[in-house]
């Protein structure tokens, strides 16, 4: 978890500049205020805990994430470290995995199809590295995205896709592809 914990803010701070030689406890203490980054730090001890089998602490981690900034993380979705959220308010975070280095932005849904009560990880989405995905985007279903890739505004992706491409557009189809 402190692993995570550190590669979160290191990016924090590397994002928005904030770069210092101060101590990771100082960071984390410093760091717990800030609006973009506890929300990621409260998934974490949410997730820490849910993979502890402390039930408790686990949902109790997430309904503060959701009480306070309008964002939904599953405790049992893997996300590797990194994560950086500018703006939390209307996520929906349900997929199986996410990889390092991930962007979020406001009102995105990763998560299944169809209702998914018992959250098969067959039915929710599994995100690549450095994957950035825009305000409003929806991602839906068993899909794999792979890594660099761009998930533009308001698009809705429900098919897999290969690594460095956009996507954008309902349904989302590959706009461009990077190398």
């Amino acid at each position: 978890m402190f692993e995570f914990i550190k590669s979160d803010i290191k990016r924090y701070n590397t994002l928005t500049r904030k770069i210092d030689s101060r101590a990771l406890i100082i960071d984390l203490v410093v760091s717990f205020f800030c609006m973009r980054l506890t929300p990621v730090i409260l998934y974490r001890m949410s997730s820490f805990c849910y993979r502890k089998k402390i039930p408790f602490f686990s949902k109790l981690f997430s309904l503060m994430n959701f009480i306070i900034f309008g964002i939904e993380i599953a405790p049992n979705c893997e996300i590797g470290g990194g994560l950086f959220i500018p703006h939390s308010q209307g996520i929906v975070i349900g997929a199986a995995k996410i990889g390092c280095n991930a962007t979020i932005y406001q009102n995105v849904t990763l998560g299944a199809k169809n209702i998914d009560i018992p959250f098969n990880p067959a039915n929710r989405p599994v995100l690549g590295n450095d994957v950035l995905v825009a305000s409003g985007a929806k991602v839906l279903g068993g899909i794999h995205i792979g890594n660099n890739v761009i998930i533009a505004a308001n698009a809705v992706v429900t098919k897999s896709c290969e690594d460095n491409v956009l996507l954008a557009g309902v349904p989302a189809v590959i706009k461009r592809v990077s190398k």
